[in-house]
């Protein structure tokens, strides 16, 4: 996927088309790449899928959500990606329930989303949906639950 491979102008207009599904004042919340990955491609593709939609929606980016362990689960299997777990902590102490969406550029298995989601719980946050450009091809993917109910 181009946006993989570094192409800002794939996220610009991918971050475009996402805003249509935004509403004017939600909270965006970008999944954060490796910093390796960054380095490579020379920015975050979530972050600036959220960015541009944030401008476009009238939403509001917080970069909260930060790396704490493990690798990028680019090349790893099914079984290897759902046990990752523990992998982002919120920056925000406390987000005294507030809605959050999650930006994301390809999702695999959903894992990434789930622990995102499971650390924006842990600071008192809700996660009301999840936005990804796409999901990858050949996976059993099923929907995993990201709100705190």
């Amino acid at each position: 996927m181009a946006l993989k491979d570094g192409r800002k102008d794939v996220a610009r207009t991918m971050g475009l088309r996402l805003a249509s599904l935004i509403s004017a004042g939600a909270h965006l919340v970008p999944v954060p790449t490796t910093r390796t990955r960054k380095a490579v491609r020379g920015f975050d593709g979530a972050e600036l899928l959220a960015d541009v939609c944030a401008k476009a929606s009238g939403a509001v980016v917080h970069r909260i959500l930060a790396q704490i362990s493990g690798d990028a689960q680019r090349g790893r299997g099914r079984r290897e990606r759902l046990a990752a777990r523990g992998r982002f902590a919120c920056r925000d102490g406390d987000l005294q329930g507030r809605e959050f969406v999650l930006v994301d550029d390809v999702m695999t298995t959903g894992s990434t989303l789930q622990d995102c989601a499971a650390a924006l719980r842990a600071a008192n946050g809700r996660v009301h949906e999840a936005i990804v450009v796409a999901i990858a091809e050949g996976h059993d993917y099923r929907c995993p639950s990201t709100s705190s109910g």
